[in-house]
């Protein structure tokens, strides 16, 4: 019998998470409790906002529903380790869509696992190369997790860092955010030294340092730290104007484009269409296959470099799928 109640409330917890209704004979018989404990632990466990259901007659039971906000999880030794390898492999190759929030998720897991488990995901990462794109510079975890964590914290961080020409110097900064280009992850700061805003490309960062000196955050030029990139990024290499017409709702585009891109426009003129007019440094084939990718009919208008790649990437897949007709 678990006669430690904080225990036995975790146990019951784990329990409850696994999607299936348990009844009370059987949660009792796990426990090594009565059913009357059982009932008294749901209780506890609603008072703690966790939406346990009950459901009545001799097929009925307990189980976890959605609720309003997410209370805490309980997770075993597997589980945990397949979160947090999962979250590493993504945060380390900067895959489109793991963004901050999926780093701040893998700070706060590797921040209370025990010793143990930490060790186990270092090994499997450790074991295992996973297929990537090629195309974005691999990041090493860790690095992330500190920077997401001093970030979190408005704590001061120091780090190692080298530049374009190769470079090197140290920096201290006030990291403001961590800002995900699909291909790369850079981090906005203010640095102390330099007295003045500045963008370092994660891959570029070694050995960050979590200083423990907080600081109160200051006003981001641009009012956003992902506007303050893009045109920082901008004005350090060639880029080139393009304008797309959409035959989609701005928001369908916009769900499906990095915000890298900027955000389309309704045009009024044709209600359900859009068009972006924005400026990029990515090539124009990159650009080209971004847009073959939306999922909706488009047009270019501009510039005629990008109108050529499109031509020529359209008529390689018309070639490709007819390969495979039937006679």
């Amino acid at each position: 019998m678990t006669t430690d109640t904080p225990a036995r409330l975790l146990q019951l917890l784990s329990l409850l998470q696994t999607p299936r209704e348990w009844p009370g004979g059987e949660l009792a018989d796990r426990l090594r409790v009565s059913r009357r404990t059982v009932r008294r632990d749901i209780d506890r466990l609603r008072e703690l906002g966790y939406p346990v259901q009950a459901t009545k007659g001799s097929d009925g039971g307990y189980r976890l529903v959605a609720g309003k906000a997410m209370p805490p999880l309980v997770l075993d030794d597997e589980e945990a380790v397949a979160i947090a390898v999962g979250l590493r492999a993504g945060a380390g190759h900067a895959v489109e869509g793991v963004d901050e929030a999926s780093v701040r998720a893998l700070a706060k897991l590797e921040q209370v696992l025990p010793s143990r488990l930490r060790h186990r995901v270092s090994t499997l990462q450790a074991a295992t190369t996973p297929l990537t794109s090629g195309d974005g510079a691999s990041i090493a975890p860790e690095t992330l997790t500190v920077m997401a964590s001093t970030v979190a914290g408005r704590e001061r961080l120091r780090f190692a860092y080298r530049a374009k020409d190769g470079t090197e110097s140290r920096r201290l900064t006030e990291p403001y955010r961590l800002v995900s280009t699909g291909r790369r992850w850079y981090l906005v700061a203010y640095d102390l030294e330099r007295q003045d805003w500045r963008t370092f490309r994660v891959d570029r960062v070694r050995e960050p340092f979590a200083t423990g000196a907080r600081f109160a955050p200051r006003e981001v030029p641009e009012g956003d730290a992902a506007e303050y990139l893009r045109q920082s990024i901008q004005r350090r290499q060639e880029t080139y104007p393009f304008e797309v017409a959409f035959a989609a709702p701005a928001d369908f585009v916009a769900g499906r484009l990095p915000a890298w891109y900027g955000r389309p426009v309704e045009r009024e003129d044709a209600p359900g269409e859009c068009v972006l007019h924005e400026v990029t440094g990515d090539p124009v084939e990159w650009l080209a296959v971004r847009l073959a990718m939306l999922g909706c009919e488009f047009s270019v208008r501009g510039p005629g470099e990008l109108v050529e790649c499109v031509r020529g990437l359209g008529a390689r897949l018309t070639r490709a799928g007819g390969c495979g007709e039937a006679e």
